[in-house]
């Protein structure tokens, strides 16, 4: 069997990074950046206010403690100013409106006297007026032909932003790929059907389609394949047309476990079976390549925890390395433990627990779990400790490696 780490070498070992494409700017959240973009033009484009209020030449200022300034005009965002000032001259100026020639400070409208005959005329005080107050220069955030974003970067709400700032509708990213799900067994239900004597609802569809959508790639559920060869062999097939192809269950040493045998029938080829940790140890990694197209499959264990750590570890790891994310691998954190814990057996086990940050760092609370079939107490954790085995019992207060989900 091979070692968590090991298996996760194999995995990106054989994962490609996606091809690229153009895609519209409201669809590119959280797809990475696939070449370097630079500034097509200075930011702010031009001068332009920061308050409300009046635009002034300071210089005029120097040797008086306050003065009557006559108002030109009044330059609202989204307008151009038609008048030059002098020393003894204001604009009224918006926010975001653009400076006019001869104005380098912008006096708070708050801070400003208005002539009791009407507002041509305004009193302001030379305390209130500073050069380069409330102004903002033409290219003081960015530079033509500045670099703008790192290919590499992951576009979130921030890099949204600056993309439209700039104008680009297209972006070169790294495909979104297409993740398909596939639950087996004779024993699922739909979540909607009422329970019957030895059915279970088909929860790790539901789980797996979440998990591949927080990854920022499109789930295609399949359904569910019942335990014989031709229905399970047919949804196969289907799955392999896309990026990705989860199965759950059925990759065990049971006499319904015909994953492995069905994917070799389809073309697909093991890189590795059973990996050496708790929960997920019949983990089965493949893949299929043809001239036009790869896909690589993940047999995920059919106990619901399992199947979700293997997505945490492994299949998380494949996408961000077909997203041109680097590192790939998910990373471990070191966390503090809150109480006390016991785990057995001769593998290291990935333990649901509940990660929070505090003051002097990262700290994890196991919680209550009863195993590779206990659903219920992951809803509350988010996220899990690696214990190591060992013979004696983890104390509150030792550090342990953890990873957030």
């Amino acid at each position: 069997m091979l070692t968590v780490e090991q298996a996760t070498e194999a995995i990106l070992n054989q994962v490609q990074v996606a091809s690229t494409s153009h895609v519209a700017l409201q669809d590119c959240l959280q797809l990475v950046l696939a070449d370097d973009l630079t500034t097509p033009h200075d930011s702010p484009p031009f001068d332009k206010s920061m308050m409300d209020g009046f635009a002034v030449a300071s210089s005029g200022f120097a040797k008086h403690g306050e003065r009557e300034l006559a108002v030109l005009e009044t330059i609202t965002a989204g307008t151009v100013p038609s008048k030059t000032l002098d020393a003894n001259c204001a604009s009224q100026i918006m926010t975001g409106a653009a400076i006019p020639d001869g104005a380098d400070c912008v006096v708070p409208i708050e801070q400003v006297t208005f002539n009791k005959s009407g507002s041509s005329v305004v009193t302001i005080c030379s305390k209130n007026v500073l050069l380069e107050r409330n102004v903002l220069r033409k290219g003081v955030s960015a530079r033509t032909g500045e670099l703008l974003m790192k290919s590499g970067t992951k576009l979130e709400p921030q890099h949204i932003a600056v993309l439209a700032e700039f104008g680009v509708a297209k972006v070169p990213v790294f495909r979104r790929p297409t993740v398909s799900v596939l639950a087996t067994g004779d024993e699922l239900l739909a979540i909607d059907q009422p329970l019957t004597p030895g059915r279970i609802r088909n929860s790790n569809e539901p789980m797996l389609v979440s998990q591949i959508q927080r990854a920022a790639a499109t789930a295609v559920p399949l359904g569910v394949a019942k335990d014989n060869r031709a229905e399970l062999g047919a949804k196969i097939r289907e799955g392999l047309t896309c990026d990705f192809l989860l199965l759950s269950g059925g990759v065990s040493a049971g006499t319904l476990d015909l994953v492995p045998s069905e994917l070799a029938a389809a073309g697909v080829v093991q890189v590795f079976h059973k990996i050496q940790m708790k929960p997920g140890k019949p983990l089965w990694f493949g893949q299929l390549t043809t001239p036009n197209h790869t896909c690589w499959v993940f047999g995920l264990p059919g106990n619901p925890v399992s199947s979700m750590i293997c997505f945490e570890l492994f299949v998380r790891s494949a996408l961000r390395k077909h997203a041109g994310i680097s590192p790939a691998a998910v990373e471990c954190f070191p966390a503090t433990l809150t109480e006390s814990i016991t785990v057995r057996g001769d593998r290291p086990t990935y333990f649901p627990a509940r990660l929070q940050r505090t003051a002097t760092g990262l700290n994890a609370t196991p919680v209550p779990w009863g195993g590779s079939a206990d659903l219920r107490s992951t809803a509350d954790a988010n996220g899990m400790c690696v214990l190591q085995p060992r013979d004696t019992t983890y104390e509150a207060g030792d550090i342990v490696d953890s990873i957030a989900w």
